[in-house]
């Protein structure tokens, strides 16, 4: 019989080890044939960027992301799911959000992790300053409608 699944959630201020955390995953977990990932890394736009301050509403951000987890879990028949998310400011190239679904077979671990991922950027609630490489404080971001269009496609497919 196969182990109940696992859901992972962390918002958290510290670096994360990608290795470690799919290891941590799929331990002993024999019946899992596949894991897909996404990490997601503060961008410099094109040198004008200095860092991204995030900032999330705690134990809300946390909720939230599990909902939407525990949705994937029972949608894509999941083994296993894990979302980590960083808060506070984070340097050009530093680690931002790890979404990983482990399951049985690969298509069902593809689409648990992008439905996390469409989800999560839409749905948690996180905000983003940018602040500039020339020392000022730049604008907080807003809301993509490419972002609500990769949510929305998932509504009303099984």
């Amino acid at each position: 019989m196969p182990a109940a699944p696992l859901i992972e959630i962390r918002v958290q201020a510290g670096d994360f080890d990608v290795s470690a955390e799919i290891d941590a995953l799929t331990k002993g977990r024999a019946d899992i044939g596949g894991v897909a990932s996404f990490i997601g890394l503060c961008r410099d736009e094109g040198g004008a960027l200095s860092a991204l301050e995030l900032e999330h509403y705690p134990g809300m951000a946390e909720r939230a992301i599990r909902a939407i987890a525990e949705e994937a879990v029972a949608r894509f028949a999941l083994s296993a799911i894990l979302a980590v998310h960083r808060y506070g400011k984070i340097a050009p190239g530093g680690n931002i959000v790890l979404v990983a679904a482990a399951a049985g077979h690969r298509h069902a671990a593809f689409e648990g992790a992008e439905f996390l991922m469409d989800y999560l950027k839409t749905e948690a609630p996180f905000w983003k300053k940018e602040h500039m490489a020339d020392g000022t404080s730049g604008d907080w971001v807003s809301a993509k409608d490419a972002d609500d269009s990769a949510r929305d496609r998932w509504k009303g497919r099984s």
